[in-house]
């Protein structure tokens, strides 16, 4: 399989809006927009100089299949940056294109933003997320319990341990 990272679009934002509307998807990825015009409003401010949000699109063999950002990017926190992920094409979970993808994304994002240290947040009940992580070198900092429902967050170091 032949994992690429692309740039971000207002249509790609719009297709990942739709898709990810799934009820299988909206109970393991909380998402802060309800509507269209939220998520194309985000979008636009991720667009903005200065935006503390950076997201690309994946693409499996050439078909968009889902997207990877970082928020609450601030260089002088701890951790810098926090970094999530979603693969809307439910015939791929499993199957390590979220992995190769976020493995893309990080070292992108180290030298782009410079950035040391991140973490990610995930329900703990969402297995093929937390081994998307823990591939990829993120160890639990901590478990948090909210309204029932158990959530993991993790932690990476982006620098070399050389």
């Amino acid at each position: 399989m032949n994992v690429t990272l692309k740039d971000r679009t207002a249509e790609t934002a719009a297709v990942y809006f739709e898709r990810t509307r799934s009820p299988i998807i909206r109970k393991f990825l909380p998402q802060k927009a309800q509507t269209l015009e939220e998520a194309m409003a985000d979008f636009r401010k991720s667009q903005e100089p200065g935006a503390r949000s950076f997201g690309r699109t994946i693409y499996t063999n050439g078909q968009y299949v889902g997207d990877v950002w970082c928020y609450c990017i601030d260089p002088g926190g701890s951790p810098q940056a926090m970094v999530s992920y979603c693969v809307f094409e439910q015939e791929l979970w499993g199957r390590g294109a979220a992995s190769e993808a976020l493995g893309l994304f990080l070292e992108e994002i180290r030298e782009r933003f410079g950035l040391e240290r991140i973490g990610a947040f995930t329900f703990i009940a969402n297995q093929g997320s937390v081994r998307v992580l823990e591939k990829n070198g993120f160890r639990l900092a901590e478990t948090l319990v909210e309204d029932g429902t158990a959530s993991g967050y993790y932690t990476k170091s982006l620098v070399s341990q050389d």
